[in-house]
């Protein structure tokens, strides 16, 4: 078996790697092809992985595809920025708007775990009225679920990934107290809440799914952040809470399968409508495992893709897309960022790279454009530092050589921001084919007035923050994009929306979708706390439905 997790799959031969210690493994039940499992699950992130351990603990019979490979972070991961661009879904796909998004670790992951086994572990919750924006702040589109039931699943997902955060939460609804307590600030954090508090606003310590004391749990034994700053390329010492600590090795423990280095081409159909398994392709060959239900769970490109390349003579137009709207509706955040030197040595790098937090533009309406927007402390690595610097700057040469002699003395603030859903943008199938010969994604984006506006207002709003604590040489980063949502919306009509509240197909109810591509809006937060909220909720109601014999 090879060392090389991206080159020979891992899970095999009725056991899958632990990742909690150095060659090690754990036992791993497998299902024959030929057995209709209860679940395939495509895709093993914050809304498949999670979805994986769930229904496996219910009692049934799960198998979770990933098209990439299954990593043993204390083995397999290094501190070197380049090294770590294995864990990014890297494959061929089509760009094209006026606005094309750059693709790649900023917004998609490729390992069992998928992007949370890189994510920056920020945990926040969507303000209440996001979930209704259309009807109480007249943008966007409604969700089918309410903001009292979203947050009852929030507490428990927050508890699940033992957040570290602080013990008061200055905006919206009073929320319990985090699991663990706040990580304490580094010098980035600290210029952060020194520049809210210059310019009058508030801010606070980020809730983070990275801990900070000890933990042993069910899935396995994690020490405290040790403050590496590598954590978007991959955590070495398991401090990070992500699916692959958290809910892969449930799912293992209850009787799922895992199935790495899988892709799937295909979702299989009946004649009866209804879905019956998929063809994936590992090792060289195509197989097709047979299921009852089938949850697709790879994010705002993949999951379209695959309903697309899915399209029979029953269903022309692709899976789950009597309303036309699987594709459509794709959303995009902004990232602008505003950085400057200070006098003093900041030595941005130490510690997670987004330690305090102001989410006050996502909760002050007194704005002349729709939606919101957060912005925290930043920590960019070396390498990634030269590239903003080539992107934003244009520095080359001797000019970019000087520029980062000053890399210990920088500040940066970096925004997350709601961009609006709009049919226009949008995943589609290209003509040319991948390395399986599947047809790849074409993925067309344009940024609207409004969107434009907000990342205006941030630049503004970040620029006096770090201006008034004597940040010098300052500049921007105007066009730089992060996470994605939308593309198989959920809603309450099916002439409106692709699946339902539960995540279920309209059209074929044996068919779901439970990933961050469900998102009727993307708010001004990090998304991977809502996602794995509504794979907690999705759970609960297969569970209900099952037990009604509705599934």
């Amino acid at each position: 078996m090879s060392s090389d997790p991206s080159l020979r799959p891992r899970a095999t031969g009725g056991r899958a790697p632990d990742i909690f210690r150095q060659g090690g493994w754990v036992p791993m039940r497998e299902y024959r092809e030929s057995e209709a499992v209860d679940f395939v699950i495509v895709g093993t992130g914050a809304g498949g992985g999670t979805l994986a351990a769930l229904l496996a603990e219910q009692g049934f019979s799960v198998i979770a595809f990933d098209a990439g490979g299954y990593f043993r972070p204390m083995e397999d991961f290094a501190s070197d920025e380049t090294a770590q661009n294995q864990l990014y879904w890297t494959d061929k796909r089509v760009l094209d708007g006026p606005n094309p998004i750059k693709m790649g670790g900023n917004n998609s992951g490729k390992a069992v775990g998928g992007s949370t086994v890189h994510y920056a572990m920020v945990s926040l919750r969507f303000r209440p009225e996001w979930f209704k924006s259309r009807t109480t702040l007249g943008y966007g589109a409604d969700w089918p679920i309410s903001w009292e039931e979203m947050w009852r699943y929030y507490g428990i997902a927050e508890r699940q990934l033992n957040i570290s955060g602080p013990l008061t939460y200055p905006w919206g609804p009073k929320r319990p107290r985090y699991p663990y307590r706040a990580h304490e600030l580094n010098t980035a954090g600290k210029l952060l809440a020194r520049g809210c508090e210059a310019i009058g606003i508030d801010w606070t310590e980020t809730p983070l799914a990275t801990l900070s004391a000890p933990h042993a749990g069910p899935e396995g034994k994690s020490p405290p952040c040790a403050y590496r700053g590598f954590c978007r390329f991959g955590c070495t010492t398991n401090a990070k809470r992500s699916a692959l600590t958290v809910w892969i090795p449930r799912a293992l423990a209850a009787g799922a399968e895992v199935r790495d280095l899988a892709m799937v081409g295909r979702i299989e159909t009946g004649s009866d409508g209804r879905v019956t398994g998929v063809q994936y392709h590992r090792e060289g060959n195509w197989y097709v495992q047979l299921a009852k239900n089938v949850v697709v769970a790879g994010y705002a490109v993949e999951t379209p893709r695959l309903l697309l390349n899915s399209a029979t003579g029953v269903y022309p137009d692709g899976l789950a897309n009597g309303s036309g709207l699987v594709g459509k509706n794709l959303m995009t955040q902004t990232n602008a960022a505003v950085w400057g030197r200070m006098d003093e040595p900041v030595r941005w790098y130490k510690g997670p790279p987004s330690l305090a937090i102001t989410e006050h533009w996502n909760y002050d309406d007194n704005k002349d454009f729709h939606g919101g927007y957060c912005w925290m402390g930043q920590g960019p690595l070396p390498i990634e530092w030269a590239s903003v610097q080539t992107g934003a700057r244009g520095l080359w040469g001797e000019e970019l050589r000087r520029a980062m002699l000053d890399y210990n003395h920088m500040i940066g603030v970096k925004m997350v921001g709601e961009m609006l859903p709009n049919e226009a943008n949008r995943v589609t199938l290209a003509d040319d084919l991948d390395q399986y010969g599947l047809r790849v994604a074409r993925i067309t984006y344009a940024w609207g007035a409004n969107d434009k506006a907000l990342v205006n207002h941030s630049l503004e709003q970040m620029s006096a923050s770090i201006q008034a604590i004597g940040a010098k040489d300052m500049f921007r980063q105007e066009d730089d994009t992060c996470h994605l949502g939308g593309t198989a919306r959920m809603g309450s009509n099916p002439r409106t929306s692709v699946v339902d509240a539960d995540c279920r197909s309209w059209d074929i109810p044996n068919l779901w979708v439970c990933d961050g591509s469900v998102f009727p809006t993307v708010g001004g937060v990090n998304p991977s706390l809502t996602i794995q909220a509504i794979a907690l909720r999705t759970a609960d109601r297969i569970g209900k439905l099952a037990a009604a014999g509705e599934l």
